[in-house]
């Protein structure tokens, strides 16, 4: 077998400053050098940039130029023989996001303490935002992407940051569908009970919604006794509920920058049509299904009409709106946070918990527990910056 090819890794550090790169390159093409490898970093006006290039038969003169070329930059160098450091990553790569508010020297400690004790390595560390979470991706390569989130997701709950772990290739690229939930989801608190309010009876639903996000009751069941409690309450209580409804902070941004992206947007709630109707309408949304509200003389009845969207209803809403828009179901994702969500989440090609009950957390893909809707973005590998100069242009 034919020894490896020597190779050398060229390693630059300093401040940083217009022209480095391309007055390298200048330098390294007076040998006629192929370019095996090429990284670079820029922090805090901090460059770090290292090539691989093929090692001449007789390297002095070659390294000597380098030194002098870094002299004249002012910037520092190192030089390091190897062979066989160009070998392919290794099989099992996934993408580690790292989500904290604040994200800490220890959680971080942590989570690379974990990846190393399963035999894993970190290829690549990069920052997808700094608020209104600091957020980090992870190349990881050495171990399977379920091996890797079992291992991570303890470590993630005992730190208090988020972890999401999905597998490297052109699925996560390709999600073009996402489907959330509404209440305590895609808007803050539970239209049921904004209307139990106006009815007199919010204690009575509020134990009983709480009961079935828990996972406790039967969802079906559980809304028929809400709603029961509605009766006769004027219908001018929807629309005062419509103006009371509070948008999820970073909602609005979330599924703004997902239509730029040319993804689809859609919602299933367990609370009603009513409303839902209006947020489709707000936000541009593509696809809603909810319950509906029987009104008669003005006045509700306390039943709901028509099919109950339940938990075993949201996921088949999923697969009914991944069926209309052409998109298979690996290339979904869903968003939610009660037991009533579970099987969506399992359905989607990616299940984000976002500020979830226990029992929800534990069972799906991934979980978001910052107040932030447009964290999701960072899930699919999209940066803060990258988001806000798209909402810049469109303001120009």
């Amino acid at each position: 077998m034919d020894a490896a090819p020597r190779t050398l890794l060229v390693k630059i550090f300093g401040k940083d400053h217009p022209g480095i790169t391309s007055s390298l390159f200048e330098t390294l093409a007076g040998y006629g050098l192929e370019v095996v490898d090429i990284e670079q970093t820029v922090t805090r006006g901090r460059l770090t940039l290292c090539v691989l290039v093929p090692a001449p038969a007789v390297d002095g003169d070659l390294r000597a130029t380098l030194h002098r070329w870094a002299e004249a930059e002012r910037l520092d160098i190192e030089i390091i023989s190897g062979s066989g450091d160009n070998r392919p990553r290794g099989e099992g790569r996934s993408h580690v996001t790292v989500l904290g508010h604040p994200l800490t020297a220890e959680a971080v400690a942590a989570i690379a303490g974990r990846i190393a004790a399963t035999g894993a390595n970190i290829d690549r560390i990069f920052r997808l935002a700094k608020y209104p979470v600091t957020a980090i991706e992870l190349q990881v390569s050495g171990v399977e992407t379920d091996k890797l989130r079992a291992e991570l997701a303890p470590e993630a709950a005992a730190r208090q940051i988020d972890v999401a772990v999905q597998p490297s290739g052109l699925l996560r690229r390709a999600k073009r569908l996402v489907v959330m939930d509404v209440d305590s989801t895609l808007i803050q608190g539970e239209v049921i009970e904004l209307l139990a309010a106006h009815a007199g009876c919010l204690d009575q639903v509020a134990e009983v919604t709480a009961a079935a996000m828990r996972g406790e009751l039967d969802f079906a069941e559980s809304l028929r006794a809400r709603v029961a409690l509605l009766a006769g309450l004027d219908a001018a209580a929807i629309d005062a509920v419509r103006g009371e409804v509070e948008l999820t902070p970073g909602a609005r941004t979330l599924v703004r920058t997902l239509k730029r992206l040319g993804y689809q947007v859609g919602i299933v709630s367990g609370g009603f049509t009513q409303v839902t109707d209006s947020l489709v309408d707000r936000l541009g949304l593509d696809y809603a299904a909810a319950n509906t509200l029987e009104v008669v003389d003005g006045k509700l009845t306390g039943k709901v009409v028509g099919e109950i969207v339940d938990r075993p209803g949201k996921a088949r809403m999923l697969e009914r709106f991944a069926a209309d828009a052409g998109v298979p179901l690996s290339a979904t994702v869903a968003i939610g946070d009660g037991a009533n969500d579970l099987d969506m989440l399992n359905t989607a090609g990616l299940g984000v918990a976002f500020n979830a009950k226990p029992v929800v957390r534990e069972a799906a893909h991934t979980a978001v527990n910052v107040p932030f809707l447009d964290t999701v973005l960072f899930l699919l590998g999209l940066t803060r910056e990258e988001v806000e100069a798209a909402d810049a242009a469109d303001e120009s």
